[in-house]
């Protein structure tokens, strides 16, 4: 399975804390191709110099030795901009974008994300 973790799911990847054994499963199995979008590490870098949010660690190390990347393209950033407005979070959107033209299932629990024709793994 080929999997879009939502920037919360990341960030709690990362502090080892907020996922059921379900999610843990399905991110850590080997047969699975997990994708950190650049738009999560966007957003956390707003968040952390607006400081509203710290991260312990380096999250880009940790997501490079542990996630594939995956780049803002031109399509996506069409598609994100065609989606209709049921999300006004223009991080969200690029993710659920990306799902939608890369074919990847979003790990979240933002429940708006059901709002999208994207394929969605509630954590």
């Amino acid at each position: 399975m080929n999997l879009l973790l939502d920037t919360h799911v990341l960030l709690w990847w990362a502090s080892g804390s907020g996922l059921d054994d379900r999610a843990i499963g399905v991110i850590s199995d080997p047969g699975n191709l997990v994708y950190v979008s650049a738009a999560s590490i966007w957003e956390v870098s707003v968040k952390q110099a607006l400081g509203k949010l710290s991260v312990d660690g380096d999250l880009d190390a940790m997501v490079a030795d542990e996630f594939e990347p995956l780049d803002i393209g031109f399509v996506h950033a069409r598609v994100a901009g065609e989606l209709p407005a049921h999300h006004r979070d223009p991080f969200d959107r690029i993710l659920i974008a990306q799902g939608k033209v890369d074919g990847l299932t979003i790990l979240t629990r933002d429940r708006e994300f059901s709002n999208y024709d994207v394929s969605l793994m509630q954590v």
